[in-house]
């Protein structure tokens, strides 16, 4: 009878501790999914670079004051810090930027859309870039798969036919998100050569690759718009949400996640996102979309999943083609996500796609 109960006990606790994870998983794909909002409603009053800036520093305070009440302290090391600003400018700074240049010209449902292939750029260059990364037939076909939903978002077809200027403003908008899911897709790998593995927690090198991410767009701002003139309290509280939130919040969630189910369970994140982002866009934002583009994203998931292993394609689950040691090989976004060593924005964005 003890025994009975043991297991019982045992058996609700089980189902408890996997019900908050759900739940973690599902705020921080509500707080990545709702990013695209906040950064359409900033987008309206603030130039890019004030945008970009104004998350920077905004999600760089929640993580300095978390480190400070940890007692801990920034890197000294200046070898680290110069590969943390390259970090930054790939992971933060520039598709920061163009996530704000292209919050002027399309709805925050596309963008979310499009920023789900960003998984499929970290493959790409993880391949290209990491020795430890070799193809295989479930990542060529994920990738193959995934850019095909990229040009069904597209709509490719429409080329063929007399645009106007509003078909150009999506198609650069668009084009604007692909180049921040490059950025995220380079800057992985990089961080993983460079920075990955060093003694310093991930706390201390988010807070710092923030902070040194800011710097180039704070020299740059007076002739970027310089200080807003015209700025809102909705502007402002978006601004501030996005980087407290979006940023702040979001890495200590994920941490969260990673450190409590691992970094598997902490991905599929990757295909709630795009759910929240079209979701939000259309209830909140009163915005519409082409048939094509919802389905695109469908594929573009399908896609990732195949490219991060969880999925298999019909001929390798039958054949057992996968041996021990290969599925023992981390994905790239399985790195990307673990702790201690990795900074935040390895998105995410293989890593989630993070706006």
């Amino acid at each position: 009878m003890a025994t009975s109960s043991t297991g019982l006990a045992h058996s609700l606790s089980g189902w408890r501790a996997k019900f908050a994870v759900l739940a973690l998983v599902a705020v921080l794909a509500l707080v990545w999914g709702m990013s695209f909002v906040l950064i359409r409603v900033g987008a309206e009053v603030l130039t890019p670079v004030q945008l970009s800036l104004g998350r920077m520093l905004t999600g760089a305070l929640p993580l300095l004051a978390v480190l400070l009440l940890r007692g801990g302290r920034l890197p000294t090391s200046p070898r680290l810090w110069g590969h943390l600003f390259v970090a930054a400018l790939l992971l933060n700074t520039i598709p920061f930027t163009l996530f704000g240049y292209a919050g002027q010209l399309i709805p925050s449902a596309l963008m979310g859309i499009v920023n789900a292939s960003t998984p499929l750029f970290g493959v790409v260059f993880s391949i290209l870039l990491l020795s430890d990364e070799r193809p295989d037939r479930d990542r060529l076909l994920g990738l193959a798969i995934g850019f095909l939903g990229v040009l069904t978002v597209f709509g490719v077809w429409n080329s063929l036919e007399v645009s106007v200027m509003e078909d150009r403003d999506s198609l650069v908008g668009m084009l604007l998100v692909v180049g921040a899911t490059a950025c995220y897709g380079i800057g992985t790998p990089y961080l993983r050569r460079f920075v990955a593995g060093t003694s310093h927690g991930a706390l201390e090198l988010s807070a710092l690759q923030l902070l040194l991410g800011s710097v180039p767009l704070l020299l740059i701002a007076p002739w970027a718009g310089g200080i807003p003139t015209d700025l809102t309290w909705r502007a402002a509280l978006a601004v501030a949400t996005l980087g407290a939130l979006g940023t702040g919040f979001a890495y200590v969630l994920q941490y969260g996640i990673v450190r409590a189910a691992g970094a598997t369970v902490a991905t599929t994140v990757t295909y709630v996102v795009p759910v929240v982002a079209i979701g939000a866009g259309i209830v909140l934002m009163g915005e519409t979309l082409s048939w094509n583009q919802p389905l695109g994203a469908l594929v573009i998931i399908l896609g990732a999943a195949l490219c991060q292993g969880l999925l298999r394609s019909p001929r390798a689950a039958h054949a057992g083609t996968r041996s021990p040691d290969h599925d023992a090989r981390p994905r790239p976004t399985d790195t990307a996500l673990e702790p201690p060593e990795t900074p935040v924005g390895t998105r995410g964005p293989g890593t989630t796609p993070r706006p």
